[in-house]
């Protein structure tokens, strides 16, 4: 079953970018991951935020900041549910390939 939080976190483009500099890093805090995206200190709070909620990374206290890392057992959730998603579709297209295969064949049939 896919979870619609987990997928709408991982769903965006700069979320994603935080969690390969996270994972890269680490771990990081939000004025750092601030300083190599192209977006502001507070919109990086609010993605982490969303990243949070969706338990794909966990804060702890760094000083005045908060540091975050990535859940890895989130992550693999999340990879996992990606392909099961990737081998339903692969069966429906070849479901779609094999009837199409068919009406060309009627259709050389009746020729």
């Amino acid at each position: 079953m896919i979870d619609d939080e987990l997928w709408s976190a991982i769903g965006d483009p700069t979320r994603r970018r935080m969690l390969d500099l996270l994972l890269a890093d680490g771990g990081g805090t939000a004025t750092g991951l601030s300083d190599r995206l192209p977006v502001t200190r507070q919109a990086v709070a609010k993605h982490l935020g969303v990243l949070d909620r969706a338990g794909l990374v966990h804060s702890t206290p760094s000083g005045r900041e908060r540091r975050y890392t990535v859940d890895e057992v989130q992550l693999a959730r999340a990879i996992n549910q990606l392909a099961d998603v990737t081998q339903a579709w692969d069966r429906r297209l070849q479901r779609i390939q094999r009837i199409a295969e068919a009406i060309e064949q009627r259709k050389g049939q009746q020729q």
